[in-house]
């Protein structure tokens, strides 16, 4: 069975071409997507292995194309959800040319079509959405919608040494800091999320403050490791005891104040020090949030997905964390960590196995059910 998916719930537009198990072991839910590739229009994409072997059995990864729009972005610090909107029409059909061509296949060849719905900017997700309905009712193959949240929480299956089930995930990005039981390949239950800004957003408010760029993340990482992670004080939002979910604009408003003293007595702020306390300062409720949710569901394993979990701080300490408590800890390959379409192509094939397609009329949503 070859799945095409596609993403574009946020800044990147991204498609991926996955063989599944034999369409014969399938369900017949014909009824709604088989492009020619075209001539290709150079894109600036970051691509992985091709034809590489998922850890679930019977998948492979014939393709996996991402186009990012960080250049449109980074004069703005941050994500111009018009513009998103634009770039992502620039650059579907594109996208979607381009992983059939490396896949060595067709749009003939497809069995089935999956697209993020939701949650995301509501203009970027109809792009993707309705391009894959589109295809769908014109080929005339079955399409499925995926929550993006469920493809992070399986996004670990697309490399080797996935957990067995249930087991606690953590998946934290710009848009959710969130934590969740994942029963199996399609049943999720909410343990906590952010009240207000996720993680990645913090990240990208600090960078923006510190005026490093953007996406903030990665230039936060990096300056982090050369500064003292305990230079600063900041502090840590545990609300109620035993509470699972997550607060980071205490922080966040933390370091503008910190900031703005420095200013204000003609000291240049410390960056490399405010980063890596910040940093840590994330990194430990992230983690050891986690660590209490598994022990109280009484799971032996932790997954991490989202943008954030390609953070080197995160994977690190609560790699040390699950080794403390006797936990395995499975963490995706950066690119399977930020927004990509072979997770929504795995999530949808266990969607279209259990009946779940799309109808034409079927809508995008901005918030997440999941939650």
């Amino acid at each position: 069975m070859l799945i095409l998916a596609i993403e574009s719930s946020c800044d990147d537009t991204a498609a991926a071409v996955v063989s599944g198990p034999d369409k014969e072991t399938l369900p017949d839910r014909t009824g709604f997507s088989k492009v020619t590739a075209t001539t290709m229009t150079p894109l600036r994409c970051y691509k992985n292995s091709l034809n590489r072997q998922c850890s679930v059995d019977g998948f492979r990864i014939k393709s996996n194309i991402i186009s990012s729009q960080f250049d449109v972005h980074a004069r703005f610090g941050g994500i111009v959800p018009e513009l998103a909107s634009r770039a992502h029409i620039e650059a579907i059909r594109p996208v979607v040319d381009q992983a059939l061509l490396e896949a060595g296949v067709s749009l003939d060849d497809i069995d089935c079509i999956a697209a993020t719905r939701g949650p995301g900017l509501v203009g970027s997700l109809l792009v993707g959405f309705t391009f894959a309905k589109a295809l769908a009712l014109v080929r005339n193959i079955p399409c499925v919608g995926v929550d993006h949240m469920a493809g992070h929480l399986l996004s670990t299956f697309l490399d080797e040494h996935p957990p067995g089930f249930p087991y606690t995930a953590l998946i934290v990005s710009g848009g959710n800091s969130s934590l969740f039981t994942v029963e199996d390949q399609t049943h999720f239950q909410p343990l906590g999320r952010t009240r207000d800004d996720a993680a990645g957003e913090a990240f990208d408010k600090v960078a923006k403050l510190l005026k490093l760029g953007y996406p903030g993340g990665p230039v936060i990482s990096n300056l982090a490791l050369k500064g003292a992670p305990d230079a600063i004080p900041f502090p840590r939002a545990w609300l109620d005891k035993n509470s699972l979910d997550f607060s980071f604009s205490g922080l966040k408003t933390s370091v503008v104040n910190y900031v703005n003293r420095c200013r204000q007595k003609g000291t240049p702020p410390p960056v490399e020090d405010i980063c890596a306390s910040f940093q840590e300062a994330v990194v430990e409720v992230l983690v050891e949030k986690t660590v209490l949710a598994c022990k109280k569901n009484k799971h032996n394993a932790i997954a991490l997905g989202g943008g954030v979990a390609s953070n080197s701080r995160l994977r690190e300490r609560m790699r040390i964390r699950g080794e403390q408590e006797g936990l395995s800890v499975h963490v995706p390959s950066p690119i399977y960590c930020t927004d990509n379409a072979a997770m929504i192509a795995l999530a949808g094939y266990y969607q279209f196995q259990q009946g779940v397609v799309l109808n034409p009329d079927d809508d995008a949503y901005s918030r997440s059910p999941l939650n």
